[in-house]
């Protein structure tokens, strides 16, 4: 018998774990040449804001080793134009669509929100906590406890729309964050986002991205990822997606194992246009060989194990 990969998030059902991370994978329409979104779990479109954003000036990428430094800057046509244009083209999508969504106040969170929650297309969205607070000299909303509370909760109170917090790394505990936004209502948490990093242009002897810093994503941030994984999901109860330098089934299997119950593929599609797709018939011939019925068996499999090594 065939391994059943379905899985529920947040009230959602997903006919396997594999998502896409929002900012890799656009609105989608650049991925149906390779495969039919419909094969994916569920699809994660890029970040929206309240009005259009150009993002930040050029250059911004940077190729690391074993990773990729973006300060893309929330670049997005704003959220009427994704009314307007984007999702009524994903209607048809065969897999959830989530919007990932980002702001510099909390009132930008919410009327972003009260926009989307309109859209018959739209099953959840996925909240960027990871933006700079211009009321707070751009400290990120996510990086304490009260601030990320607020927005969750706020976004919670004005959308009927399930609520995903996209959490940053780039805190002291990620587990307080984890509990204060659960606490304010998060039906399902996202982890991670990027690291923060820089890279050195060593001819010109000048930062290579003209922001000067940039998340860092890929391979080489993945046992950060996992680690995190890990961590919060045994100390919070709500459901988790893992993420960051998924790039094959294995890594998958990694953060599954260690409590997420679903994954999110970013830089990875980049590298391989399949990749998401692979990643499923990988998932899937896993449980085959492993004689796993249900792949939630293996949701946080990784849990408490001591060899009894110091």
């Amino acid at each position: 018998m065939k391994p059943d990969l379905t899985v529920f998030l947040a009230g959602i059902k997903m006919k396997n774990p594999v998502m896409t991370a929002s900012g890799t994978y656009g609105f989608g329409d650049a991925y149906t040449d390779f495969y039919a979104l419909g094969e994916l779990g569920a699809l994660v479109v890029k970040g929206v804001t309240l009005e259009p954003r150009r993002g930040n000036p050029p250059p911004r990428l940077a190729e690391t080793p074993a990773g990729l430094l973006n300060s893309i800057g929330l670049e997005n046509p704003g959220v009427e134009a994704v009314l307007k244009h984007y999702l009524p083209g994903l209607s048809q999508a065969g897999t959830p669509v989530i919007v990932n969504i980002a702001g510099n106040s909390i009132d930008d969170y919410v009327r972003v929100a009260e926009r989307l929650h309109a859209s018959p297309v739209v099953k959840a969205l996925e909240v960027n906590i990871s933006c700079p607070n211009v009321k707070c000299g751009g400290l990120a909303f996510g990086s304490e406890p009260g601030m990320a509370s607020q927005v969750i909760g706020a976004v919670k109170r004005h959308s009927r729309l399930p609520v995903i917090a996209k959490l940053s790394p780039n805190v002291t505990d990620i587990g307080e964050i984890a509990l204060a936004v659960e606490e304010a209502g998060a039906d399902a948490i996202s982890l991670i986002n990027t690291l923060v990093g820089m890279k050195i242009d060593i001819k010109k002897r000048r930062p290579a991205l003209a922001n000067l810093v940039g998340g860092l994503s890929g391979p080489a941030v993945r046992p950060v990822a996992v680690r995190m994984v890990y961590e919060v999901s045994q100390k919070v109860k709500v459901p988790l997606i893992g993420l960051g330098g998924i790039i094959t089934a294995e890594d998958a299997l990694e953060f599954i194992m260690a409590g997420a119950s679903a994954v999110a593929v970013g830089t990875g599609n980049f590298i391989n246009p399949c990749c998401c797709r692979e990643i499923i018939a990988g998932l899937t011939a896993y449980c085959e060989t492993n004689k796993i019925a249900n792949i939630t068996a293996l949701t946080g499999a990784a849990w408490r194990y001591d060899d009894g090594s110091c």
